[in-house]
């Protein structure tokens, strides 16, 4: 007793309650609450107000049984509500109305559902763990997780939900808690968990904090057994109490007690803190001043049920102060041993009265006195709509947490310069990450079965990024490195720069002896998908930076921890919504695009949408040929036609306009002599450019090389092998004579200009800008692409010949040509021109997909920056968007197609004038808005089989497209 007062008079001096508390069980209304309340006990017998203080468990997945023993406790024992636990959303909602039925007095319906329904449900959708949300700097985000959850709660008929946790896991081995908690600083923990509980009661959910007095820091779970709390008081008070003071002041709905041992607060030899007086009510409801509900942990838990028989420890935790007594082992004895303590003045009508009052005051809050059914139509719709998918990758990008960042590591830079291999460790799937990752580089999956076979491999990269992927099916499944794994990546670190991605609980760190070699940790917390996504956006500078760690893992990585690091401006991915664009809206796509593969206008596309910086929309859609053998995906290369002049010829041409080399007005004899004495010496590369220089569409070279007798290609200028004199390759077996490019360049200096000077398009800008800059560089136009442009920015499916890089399978055909080729165009260049200069054109002949072409755009949109290199300046590329000659009727910029200036033209007349862009032959399509910082990419092969075939040019279909994109922008 003496050592139970000198805890008692320490323990005063270290609590501290503010001014008396408020009710949290209030409603708004609270005169018409305290009536109903009063109205409804009073009509109550003894039978009615015993019941109301159980709650049983009920599954929605089984069978006739046990929804017969529901049926009981509702309708004989009269129990005041529901705890669901395994089942589907569906079969939960007609329980819970069969239930509600049959109930006298509406039922107060809840269930855990700490990081979403999917806890208990399946069918529904599951947030990030505690843990998780942990490490997010932005407690707002909490609060929105909170509220989406309620939501998904209360839509289900809910109306508690047994949350927030607010254990502080300062134990590492705590078998039951762990990635349950926001973690082990008791500040955090706190504003978290506020934050959380705000959130469910702004959506009309009750909250309840749990595990009291505090379950963070034990090593046994009291579902099995009892964990002993063996710290003093200062302790107590300073760590496992400190939020429940805080959140009791916020106003927490109510409260779960745990089963543990606390022999500081509990004199009795492990005695449970669920059935403890002096925990329950001196601490609890009186030191604490908390007057909201109060739950027991469940009663059938072994860490209590193991010290008292069913009924009697019903009995206990009510006497001790709690008002719900949770999944009892036996409610009929329970009842009974209630009743018997009551008429034997044990228990007072005035201790019955004043729990049955909370619960009923409760019911009130949550809308009971007008109760009304869970409605079952679009249940399912609407827990699982996409807000779910933007709140979680959302709350991803701002926990994932870099934890270690030697020399600036993160995020990865000058990716030309990296060699990069993906090594998985874990018993858990990876390949979302590395495809994620293969979005900004090539990153090789490389595996062995031996470690020396490993490392061997790995010597011929400068980079290894490896993830440890644990399961995410629950928060308690195994985290750990296994003995092997710990070995391998210790030996990869020493040979290696090494990039350690953790997809799991944060604590697996403490299973390394050393870090010493791995220059980047981050800790991605989950093996979701989504975290798998945006951890790879990470690490190549697409998004910040931001988590902190939100417990200690061993002396190096202190609770915290933090390096932040700032975006590169590479492409981020995700969902419409994230930017204010709506998925349901871009759906009526859909019925266009159903269209344009009904009706053969193409066999199959690429189609990309990206806002402000991020790829919303990236589908493929139909088959490379219409034998539908092979279907479109992210990595089919479509030849893009003369998308080519802005992804190839022009940035290049910008390059030496801003370094002086040239300008707008720079005249053609100045950079090729060879046209000193033409008539083209005096055109500008502005007037050339704009399409405003008398210069004619095109020159049909080709058929100045059929055999007018035959009516095939001659064998003056072809040969079907490659020789010293015909190693010029245009197609598969087809190779034309070494010297014929210097026809093609003469033919065009001695070409005739049109009569007018007015607005034409033409080819032959581009024929003599790929002369000139070949001679400037000294090398191809391939070449000089890769080196300035497509490596540095990562565009690995962007090139030239694209049979030197990939396979004739992975390449969308163009055209079935039965008039010069003889053959299916695969691999190699439609455009006729520039498969005479060998696949290499100023104005065709670049392969690309769709999400190397957004990486592109997106340089020129951020002003010539991209993946932390400045390939050009602003101002360069606002120079050769301007339309000079507008008062001329030109539309066009220099090298850019710009939005028409009348009805007719490229666009679906819903862009604004500073966009900008190009078309292509073969059926491709870009499009770049500063304005709504909005990329649209469209890459198809219409002319397969037959180039004649223009349904997709005369049905508008990429303008159309276009038009709806700009409909489904909400903001």
């Amino acid at each position: 007793m003496t050592r139970f007062l000198t805890a008692c008079a320490v323990f005063l001096i270290y609590t501290t309650v503010s001014a008396q508390q408020n009710n949290p069980l209030a409603a708004k209304d609270a005169r018409a609450q305290k009536q109903w309340v009063d109205s409804v006990y009073n009509t109550m017998n003894l039978d009615q107000k015993i019941g109301q203080l159980f709650m049983p468990r009920a599954f929605s997945n089984q069978g006739a049984a046990h929804k017969k023993e529901l049926d009981s406790l509702v309708a004989k024992y009269h129990v005041g509500g529901i705890i669901f636990s395994k089942g589907g959303p569906i079969r939960q909602a007609k329980l819970n109305n069969q239930l509600q039925d049959q109930a006298k007095i509406p039922l107060l319906m809840a269930m855990d559902a700490e990081w979403g329904l999917a806890m208990r449900l399946d069918s529904t959708y599951a947030f990030p763990w505690n843990m998780t949300l942990g490490a997010i700097k932005d407690n707002k985000l909490v609060e929105l997780t909170g509220k989406q959850i309620a939501q998904h709660v209360k839509r289900i008929g809910m109306h508690m939900n047994f949350g927030p946790v607010v254990d502080i896991n300062t134990n590492p081995n705590n078998p039951i808690i762990g990635n349950r908690s926001f973690g082990e600083d008791k500040v955090n923990v706190t504003e978290k968990a506020i934050a959380f509980m705000n959130g469910m009661h702004s959506a009309g959910v009750l909250s309840s904090a749990k595990h009291f007095p505090g379950h963070g820091d034990t090593e046994t779970d009291s579902h099995k057994t009892l964990p002993t709390i063996d710290f003093d008081i200062k302790r107590l008070d300073s760590v496992e109490l400190y939020p429940y003071k805080r959140i009791i002041t916020e106003g927490v709905s109510s409260i779960m007690v745990a089963h543990l041992n606390v022999p500081t607060l509990e004199t009795r030899s492990n005695y449970p803190s669920s059935i403890s007086k002096t925990i329950v009510t001196d601490l609890l409801k009186e030191k604490l001043q908390f007057k909201g509900l109060i739950f027991t942990d469940a009663l059938e838990m072994k860490g209590l049920a193991n010290s008292k028989e069913p009924g009697d420890a019903d009995l206990a935790a009510f006497l001790a102060g709690n008002d719900i007594l949770l999944i009892s082992e036996d409610i009929p004895v329970a009842i009974g041993k209630l009743k018997e303590a009551y008429y034997e003045e044990l228990i007072s009508e005035k201790r019955l009265e004043h729990s049955v009052k909370k619960i009923l005051s409760a019911k009130y809050k949550v809308g009971l006195n007008d109760y009304e059914p869970v409605n079952e139509t679009f249940l399912y719709e609407d827990l699982n709509t996409i807000s779910n998918d933007v709140l979680y990758q959302r709350l991803m990008e701002n926990a994932v947490t870099v934890v270690k960042n030697n020399k600036a590591i993160l995020p990865i830079k000058r990716i030309n310069k990296k060699k990069i291999a993906y090594v998985s460790l874990g018993d858990d799937d990876g390949s979302a990450f590395l495809n994620q990752l293969n979005k900004y580089t090539t990153v090789d999956h490389v595996t062995a079965n031996h470690l020396d076979e490993l490392l061997e491999k790995l010597k011929n990269y400068n980079y290894v990024i490896v993830g440890l992927h644990k399961s995410n099916d629950s928060p308690w499944k195994s985290y750990n490195f296994t003995d092997k794994e710990t070995v391998w990546l210790y030996e990869i670190a020493r040979n290696n720069t090494t990039i350690l991605n953790v997809f799991a609980r944060p604590y697996a760190m403490l299973d390394l002896k050393t870090n010493t070699n791995i220059e980047g940790i981050v800790m991605a917390y989950q093996n979701s998908e989504i975290a798998q996504n945006v951890t790879a956006q990470m690490l190549f500078g697409a998004i910040d930076a931001k988590g902190k760690l939100p417990v200690s893992v061993g002396l190096d990585f202190p609770v915290g921890t933090s390096y932040e690091t700032k975006s590169l401006k590479r492409l981020s991915y995700g969902l419409p919504e994230s930017v204010g664009m709506n998925s349901y809206k871009l759906k009526k796509m859909d019925s266009l695009i159903n269209i344009t593969l009904e009706k053969e206008m193409t066999p199959g596309f690429q189609m990309l949408i990206a806002k402000e910086g991020k790829v919303v929309y990236n589908k493929n859609f139909g088959y490379h040929t219409y034998e539908k053998t092979q279907k479109v995906t992210d990595s089919s290369l479509y030849d893009v036609a003369s998308l080519t002049k802005i992804l190839a010829t022009l940035p290049l041409v910008m390059e030496l306009e801003e370094n002086n080399t040239i300008n707008l007005n720079t005249k053609l004899k100045d950079i090729l002599p060879q046209l000193s004495k033409s008539n083209k010496k005096n055109i500008t590369i502005k007037q050339m450019l704009s399409h405003y220089a008398k210069l004619p569409a095109w020159i049909p070279f080709y058929l100045h090389t059929m055999d007018t007798v035959t009516k095939r290609a001659s064998v003056k200028y072809y040969r079907d092998k490659s020789d010293s004199n015909f190693n010029i390759q245009v197609a598969e077996n087809f190779y034309i004579r070494n010297d014929y490019n210097d026809s093609i360049y003469k033919e065009i200096a001695d070409s005739e200009l049109r009569s007018r000077l007015a607005y034409k398009y033409s080819d032959i800008p581009y024929y003599i800008l790929k002369q000139y800059l070949e001679d400037y560089y000294g090398n191809s136009l391939h070449t000089i692409t890769q080196d300035h442009f497509y490596e540095p920015l990562g565009a690995n499916f962007t090139t030239y010949i694209p049979l030197n890089s990939f396979s004739k399978e992975q390449i969308v055909p163009t055209e079935n040509d039965t008039l010069w080729r003889r053959q299916v165009v695969q691999g190699y260049v439609h455009d006729q021109g520039a498969a005479m200069l060998g696949g290499i054109g100023g104005h065709a002949g670049l392969f690309s997909n769709a999400n190397d072409i957004a990486k592109i755009m997106q340089m020129y949109l951020n002003g010539g920056y991209y993946g932390g290199q400045r390939f050009l300046k602003e101002e360069t590329i606002q120079k050769f968007n301007k339309t000079y000659y507008k008062d001329k009727e030109v539309r066009r910029g220099v090298g850019f197609d710009k939005p028409q200036l009348d009805e007719v033209g490229p666009t679906c007349g819903c862009v604004p004038m500073s966009s900008f862009g190009h078309s292509g032959f073969t059926g491709t399509y870009t499009w770049a808005d500063p304005d709504n910082n909005l990329i649209y990419i469209f890459l198809s092969n219409r002319t397969y089989p037959f180039a004649s075939n223009r349904k997709l040019i005369s049905e508008d279909i990429r303008t159309k497209l276009q038009r709806l994109i700009y409909e489904a922008i909400d903001y």
